[in-house]
């Protein structure tokens, strides 16, 4: 799987109208829109250069977009998916709240919804004890660890937390247009 970064996007473009035209270059594993920016993740390394290739300074909306192959984060950070956000919060306020915990590589809000990466896994389960279930800028929100299905690339969200890092367990993956067992990398809370 490749993560690639669109810079530049349309106010007019949809997360479906993205996820067409990367599609013409391979399959399209997810697909999330943030303001002017966006990030795809592709299946294959062959079908991102093609994209890359073909798409970069693409003409969308009468906009030239950027695409470029996403920077690579460091393999020890974890992803936390923090629901309930307050509309008025602002990325910056977001970012400073978890960075409390420790460094955060990639803070996105997304409607009432937001990801944050953390540097380190330790400060990720951190994050997670002090901020689940505790009001943010007047709202109570949750923040769980996010996670991929090794050798599918679903996007997933843990619900059982008392599962031990590093331990393979083979479970039914949430994405619902999936459904399949997957083998996946858990963190203990």
């Amino acid at each position: 799987m490749v993560k690639l970064f669109i810079g530049n996007l349309p106010r007019e473009a949809t997360e479906q109208e993205i996820r067409s035209l990367f599609e013409q270059y391979g399959k399209v594993l997810e697909c999330d829109i943030i303001k002017n920016y966006g990030f795809v993740h592709i299946e294959d390394k062959t079908a991102a250069e093609d994209a890359i290739r073909n798409l970069h300074h693409y003409k969308l909306h009468g906009v030239n977009i950027n695409v470029e192959a996403s920077k690579n984060k460091s393999k020890t950070s974890t992803k936390l998916h923090v629901g309930n956000i307050s509309p008025t919060c602002t990325n910056k306020e977001l970012r400073a709240k978890f960075e409390e915990y420790g460094p955060v590589i990639e803070c996105d809000i997304v409607k009432d919804y937001a990801f944050v990466h953390m540097e380190r896994a330790e400060d990720a389960v951190e994050a997670i004890r002090g901020l689940d279930n505790t009001e943010f800028q007047g709202k109570t929100t949750s923040v769980i660890q996010g996670y991929y299905c090794c050798n599918k690339g679903h996007t997933d969200i843990i619900k059982n937390r008392n599962l031990i890092w590093g331990s393979r367990k083979s479970r039914k993956c949430q994405n619902l247009k999936c459904g399949q067992l997957h083998y996946s990398e858990f963190v203990s809370f």
